[in-house]
């Protein structure tokens, strides 16, 4: 799935995404270290990976990010 980064804070290196819908969903510093990245700048176009969050269903999307990496053609 892709996103648009929308926040990154390189002290925890977690931070946010947005969907092409509009909606931000948080992602956790395994989820970036995962992706092997270094830094992430609002506004890029990145590759996620997520798997359902049943227990946090009802506060937002219902999924959780487990990889965050840059989007290549």
């Amino acid at each position: 799935m892709q996103a648009t980064a929308y926040t990154y804070d390189p002290e925890s290196r977690s931070g946010q995404v947005l969907l092409d819908d509009g909606t931000p969903v948080p992602f956790d510093a395994a989820a970036f270290d995962a992706g092997g990245l270094r830094l992430l700048r609002p506004g890029q176009r990145v590759r996620i990976e997520t798997e359902d969050a049943a227990e946090n269903a009802g506060a937002g999307a219902g999924r959780r990010i487990t990889l965050v990496t840059l989007q290549t053609f």
